[in-house]
């Protein structure tokens, strides 16, 4: 049985101290209210992440390198983080594609014998997943999701999914330095497959003339066109654009996961798919990525 979950450098404590504080501060606002409160982890792995490098790279990772090298003590993974929380949730949805993974979120859950009967554990695809729960009747509900893909899985389509709700709170890592940066050669010659996994990533094709300008700069026998690639931060401030697009609150200044080399690796994002209730989220999610900017 898989005993931890290898992914990550400091940023990865990071984004699991901001999401410890957000799950505390959420069920402590929403625990005299009527709503049922779930937890969504969609990329549950088995509970625990550490900071090695991967040991074995999978096979969804588009670059392996993503890892970081430097040895940490073991930490609480997103789903120990939720079921630790207090006040707790309701209930908890954990999903995760691989079956051995699965089996470790049970014996995890093990650990919590007070939330056995409430965790739901899914295996399988975390886009399909994600937009058959999103298309229940959420009016008695509100959640929190955490997506923390480890590349370009999610599909702007489970994220549009996520807004219609108009319940859940959205937490995810936006793949900018490792992932999309990446994608994007300074030639503009973006193949055709890759083309294809920004299109279901950002859910649009205008990133094509957003992350693309051609030029005319002066040269010996008169003007020439250069192409010029768009920085890191005007691509992710792109993608939080496209974010507000379809949720009614979004912080506009994501928190930045880096690596030990200071180069930027994903954009922590938050968005409320509640409109009444997004203005004290987006305060809430602000105040906790303030040491990220």
């Amino acid at each position: 049985m898989t005993t931890d979950h290898r992914f990550g450098g400091d940023w990865t404590a990071a984004k699991l101290e901001v999401l410890r504080g957000y799950l505390s501060a959420y069920t402590t606002a929403l625990r005299n209210t009527s709503f049922r409160k779930l937890y969504i982890d969609a990329f549950a792995g088995t509970g625990y992440r550490t900071s090695a490098a991967l040991e074995e790279a999978d096979q969804s990772l588009p670059f392996p390198d993503l890892a970081e090298s430097e040895p940490q003590n073991l930490l609480d993974g997103s789903a120990r983080i939720a079921l630790q929380c207090d006040p707790r949730f309701d209930r908890y949805v954990f999903i995760e594609r691989r079956p051995d993974r699965c089996d470790a979120l049970r014996a995890l859950v093990e650990e919590f014998p007070d939330r056995t009967s409430d965790v739901d554990i899914r295996e399988g695809e975390a886009n399909e997943q994600l937009q058959a729960l999103c298309a229940r009747d959420w009016r008695s509900e509100r959640a929190v999701l955490f997506l923390d893909p480890y590349g370009m899985q999610v599909e702007w389509r489970t994220i549009e999914a996520v807004a219609k709700t108009r319940a859940i709170d959205l937490w995810l890592l936006f793949p900018l330095g490792m992932g999309v940066n990446r994608l994007l050669p300074r030639s503009g010659d973006v193949p055709v497959q890759w083309q294809r996994r920004i299109d279901a990533l950002l859910g649009a094709r205008e990133w094509r003339t957003a992350f693309y300008e051609v030029v005319q700069r002066p040269a010996l026998f008169g003007p020439e066109e250069t192409m010029v690639k768009a920085s890191i931060d005007a691509i992710g401030q792109y993608f939080v654009e496209r974010l507000h697009s379809v949720f009614p609150g979004v912080v506009r200044e994501p928190g930045i996961l880096k690596n030990s080399r200071n180069s930027p690796l994903y954009l922590l994002c938050f968005a409320a798919a509640n409109e009444r209730g997004a203005p004290i989220a987006i305060r809430i999610a602000e105040h906790l990525l303030r040491d990220l900017r």
